[in-house]
């Protein structure tokens, strides 16, 4: 196998999902692919520093998955430290991170939009205003430019590129009273001024 042979026994490897591992959770963690389920790994724009025993090697991973006839991609960038010890090259350090990708916009009514629309504080004299203009929604931050927020779900938007959700919030009586600025489940609370 061949994390066994390539990784150190005290290396560190720290994964997509957040995880770190030794060596021994890392290869725990090696498994085949589940029945139903195919795929590939390619790697792309590869980036090398080596210096005496050290070695640096950055990378893009290109996966292309097949769940059950239905094809999926992701992209990650890692990068590995080789250490060459009693005269063969081991990495004793890994990180892997996935490239954010922007969801599907979803099929909403845009006449629902102007339900949204209006100023949002979350602080005195620190606004958040959402406009509409024809079937767009908008949000604009002080004198910052007004940016587009792509539809979803009903009631959830995001930003081209940016890892967050806009979600709004109903009250009791139906009307939008709260932007919900959603980060790694972590939320920022925007009331809806009168």
């Amino acid at each position: 196998m061949p994390w066994k042979k390539y990784f150190a026994d005290d290396a560190m490897y720290f994964d997509e999902k957040g995880r770190s591992m030794n060596k021994a959770a890392l290869v725990a963690d090696v498994a085949p692919l589940p029945p139903g389920y195919s795929g590939s790994i390619q790697a792309t724009n590869a980036h090398s520093h080596i210096e005496g025993n050290v070695a640096i090697l950055s990378y893009d991973m290109d996966e292309k998955e097949t769940e059950f006839g239905q094809d999926l991609k992701a992209r990650y960038h890692a990068t590995d430290t080789w250490m060459r010890r009693n005269g063969e090259w081991q990495i004793v350090a890994g990180q892997v991170l996935r490239y954010y990708e922007d969801p599907a916009p979803g099929l909403v009514d845009s006449k629902n939009f102007a339900t949204y629309a209006g100023t949002y504080q979350v602080a005195p004299g620190n606004t958040l205003v959402i406009s509409r203009e024809g079937g767009q929604l908008y949000r604009q931050r002080g004198e910052k430019p007004k940016e587009e927020l792509i539809p979803e779900a009903p009631d959830i938007f995001f930003r081209k590129g940016v890892e967050e959700r806009i979600l709004f919030r109903r009250g009791e009586n139906g009307k939008v009273d709260e932007l919900i600025d959603r980060r790694n489940n972590e939320d920022v609370i925007w009331k809806k001024v009168p």
